[in-house]
């Protein structure tokens, strides 16, 4: 029995746009908190946004579990709540829509999970948000840059 909510915030980040991006996130279940990051070479801040989202939930061990994603990125929340990307996955993303590969991504992994979507001010006064902001651009800006390979193969 699940006796605490899941929740997770995230934050992506580049360095110009494209440019070195990261991510961070901080999962948080009951006095559970654990903190992933990770830098990109040359990547985009949406891509950085939405695989922040990803990564996320490829580190659960637990499926179908309810849980809330907080992100401070409109690009993310309106995607997936406005229903924007079933329609882009009904028209294979025509008319050019970014992304794709990260979204297909995203889109396996939701059915696994119950998400709930809540959009935070970013650079505002919620401190994990910020705790998350700071692990992305500390990632953006640090070595061991890895290839973001959908966005470097897409050029």
């Amino acid at each position: 029995m699940q006796t605490h909510p899941l929740h997770i915030y995230t934050d992506g980040s580049s360095r110009g746009n494209p440019g070195p991006g990261g991510f961070g996130i901080v999962l948080i279940w009951g006095d559970k908190q654990k903190e992933i990051s990770q830098g990109y070479r040359l990547t985009t801040n949406n891509r950085m946004e939405l695989l922040a989202v990803i990564t996320a939930l490829q580190s659960l061990t637990k499926k179908n579990i309810p849980l809330t994603i907080f992100t401070d990125s409109q690009y993310v929340v309106n995607s997936i709540e406005k229903k924007w990307l079933d329609g882009w996955i009904k028209t294979n993303f025509k008319g050019g829509k970014k992304n794709k590969d990260l979204w297909l991504k995203y889109y396996q992994l939701s059915k696994h999970f119950q998400i709930k979507l809540k959009w935070v001010k970013g650079h505002a006064d919620n401190p994990l948000n910020n705790r998350c902001d700071e692990l992305a651009t500390q990632a953006a800006d640090g070595k061991n840059l890895l290839i973001d390979e959908g966005y470097e193969n897409a050029e």
